[in-house]
C-alpha cells in the first residue's frame, strides 16, 4: 500500500490508524506527527505571508480570479505511484482543489483511489477515521483508535454538569476581518460545557462584525486563527487589543482570553481535536487534571 496525503488532517488520521509506514508523499503543510516530515512535499502555496488583512485580501483576489491557492507537483506524484490519494473537498483555502486531484489521478496508468474528506461536524471526523482505515486496509486498527478517542471524549464530558448553563464562548478563527469558527468547533465547545451562540455545529466559519461579539458578550474568548502559529496569533491578538471594542468584552474584563495554535489544535479535523476538547473542558470546568500535556495555548491580556 502506497498512500499520498494532500491535507494535514488526513495525514494525522492515517498515522492514528497505524498507517504511517504507508505514507510516501505529503502536502507542504503536513507536519504532524514530526516523523513524517522526511516524506517528499508535493504541494506549494501561492499565497504569501503578511498581516491577517493582507492574507485575506490575497486569498479573496485569487478566489475572484478562480485561481488555485496551491501548486501540485504532478510529476513527482506520478513517480511515487500511489495506490490511494487522501485529499479534501471542504475548503479551497485549506488544500489543493479536488478537481485537480481527480484530473491528475485519471492521467495515471494505474488510477489511484481518491478518498476525499469533507467533515462538517465532530461525528464526521470520527467517520473519516474509519474511512481512512478502510481505504488503507487498516479497518481493525481504525476501529480501535476510534474507541480510544470516544473514550477520551466521554471521560472529559463526565466533568460537565449538563444542568448548568456554561460560559458563553467565542472562538475566533481569523482576526482581520473577524471570522468565528464553525464546522466541528461548536461541538468541542458544547461538549466541554460552554455555549457558542455565534455559530452552530456543521455551519461554515462565518465573518462577523465587532457588534456581533458585543451582542453575545462572550465570557470566554479563544483566538486561534487558521494557519497561524502561536507567535503569529499573539501578534494578531495584540492588534485586536488596540480596538475600541476590545475592553467592552466580559472575557477581556475577567482575563478569560486565550490564544491557541489553531493550526495544530482547532483547524485540522483530525485526532488532536480530542486534545482541544479536553483543554476546553479543563478550562471551563476548572479541572487541571484534564489539561493535555504541552497544549499550545497561553493566556492573553
Amino acid at each position: 500500500m502506497r498512500v499520498i496525503s494532500l491535507v494535514p488532517s488526513a495525514t494525522e488520521l492515517l498515522c492514528a490508524v497505524g498507517g504511517e509506514d504507508t505514507l510516501v508523499g505529503r502536502s507542504h503543510e503536513c507536519d504532524w506527527p514530526p516523523s513524517i516530515t522526511d516524506r517528499p512535499s508535493l504541494t506549494r502555496a501561492r499565497t504569501g505571508l503578511g498581516t491577517p488583512a493582507e492574507i485575506d485580501s490575497e486569498v479573496a483576489d485569487a478566489m475572484t480570479r478562480n485561481e488555485s491557492l496551491y501548486e501540485l507537483d504532478a510529476d513527482l506524484i506520478r513517480q511515487l505511484q500511489p495506490d490511494v490519494i487522501l485529499t479534501q473537498d471542504l475548503c479551497d483555502v485549506c488544500s489543493i482543489d479536488l478537481d485537480s486531484v481527480r484530473s491528475l489521478a485519471a492521467s495515471m496508468p494505474n488510477t489511484p483511489e481518491i478518498v476525499s474528506l469533507n467533515p462538517g461536524c465532530m461525528e464526521d471526523v470520527f467517520d473519516d477515521l474509519l474511512r481512512v482505515g478502510s481505504a488503507t486496509d487498516l479497518e481493525a486498527a481504525a476501529r480501535t483508535a476510534l474507541a480510544q478517542f470516544r473514550e477520551r471524549w466521554w471521560h472529559a464530558q463526565d466533568y460537565v454538569n449538563a444542568y448548568i448553563d456554561g460560559p458563553q464562548v467565542a472562538v475566533i478563527e481569523w482576526t482581520d476581518p473577524l471570522y468565528v469558527a464553525g464546522h466541528w468547533t461548536p461541538d468541542l465547545v458544547l461538549a466541554a460545557g460552554g455555549r457558542h451562540d455565534l455559530n452552530q455545529s456543521g455551519a461554515v466559519s462565518r465573518r462577523i462584525e465587532p457588534e456581533d461579539l458585543l451582542e453575545v458578550m462572550p465570557e470566554r474568548l479563544v483566538i486561534c486563527p487558521c494557519g497561524r502559529t502561536l507567535e503569529e496569533t499573539a501578534r494578531d491578538a495584540q492588534a485586536m487589543k488596540e480596538t475600541s471594542w476590545w475592553p467592552l468584552l466580559p472575557a477581556v474584563q475577567d482575563s478569560q482570553v486565550m490564544i491557541v495554535d489553531g493550526n495544530a489544535m482547532f483547524s485540522r479535523p483530525g485526532p488532536r481535536l480530542i486534545n482541544a476538547m479536553e483543554w476546553l473542558t479543563s478550562w471551563f470546568q476548572q479541572r487541571t487534571a484534564l489539561h493535555p500535556r504541552d497544549f499550545p495555548a497561553a493566556s492573553f491580556s
